[in-house]
């Protein structure tokens, strides 16, 4: 085998295989994991979840390599915390998520609005006008909804917490299934 081959190789191996423990740690840590609303894909850098979608992972792990780039394989010692806050999150233990969140994959008008977000308290609702009234500008609904839609760190930047209305639930990356049951666990949640 030359030289090349087996760099491409151990390449391949760190960003395929969960078991895979290289000389260096990836830059982006990067893996899935089941939780009762469906297969989440997880990106870390060294500053915080940068995603935690519903999207398959070949979709995540491409935008994430096209946008931020760099060294991107597994890292159990940086998803392990993500991991062990969303299992509690789903079992009624956690109602605020401490890990450090990265919101480089949003625009700038998105992390305006998911920042909004991460102040909207465990349980509550609020809807996409109290968010664009919140932010300053009462009649972009739409671009509240989108900037909602797009976001790459679902449950832990929990836009799941908007509704249209007190009657209709709204959109949701994860489906209206998927937001009903997160509404629902942080609705009968005892701590």
């Amino acid at each position: 085998m030359a030289s090349g081959s087996a760099g491409d190789l151990d390449a391949l191996l760190r960003v395929t295989s969960p078991t895979y423990v290289g000389a260096t740690h990836p830059d982006i840590a990067f893996g899935t994991i089941e939780v009762p609303v469906g297969r989440l894909t997880l990106a870390a850098t060294y500053r915080g979840v940068v995603a935690c979608s519903y999207e398959d992972e070949n979709v995540v792990f491409e935008r994430v390599s096209r946008e931020i780039g760099s060294f991107i394989g597994p890292d159990p010692r940086r998803l392990d915390p993500v991991r062990r806050e969303l299992d509690a999150y789903f079992s009624g233990r956690l109602r605020a998520f401490t890990v450090a969140v990265d919101l480089q994959l949003a625009t700038s008008f998105a992390r305006t609005v998911l920042q909004m977000m991460l102040a909207v308290p465990y349980g509550t609702v609020t809807t996409y006008r109290e968010i664009a009234e919140r932010i300053g500008r009462p009649r972009a609904l739409r671009a509240v909804g989108n900037a909602l839609g797009s976001n790459p760190v679902c449950v832990i930047v929990p836009c799941h917490r908007v509704v249209e209305s007190e009657a209709v639930l709204g959109g949701y990356a994860g489906g209206a299934t998927a937001k009903e049951r997160l509404l629902r666990v942080e609705s009968t949640a005892r701590l």
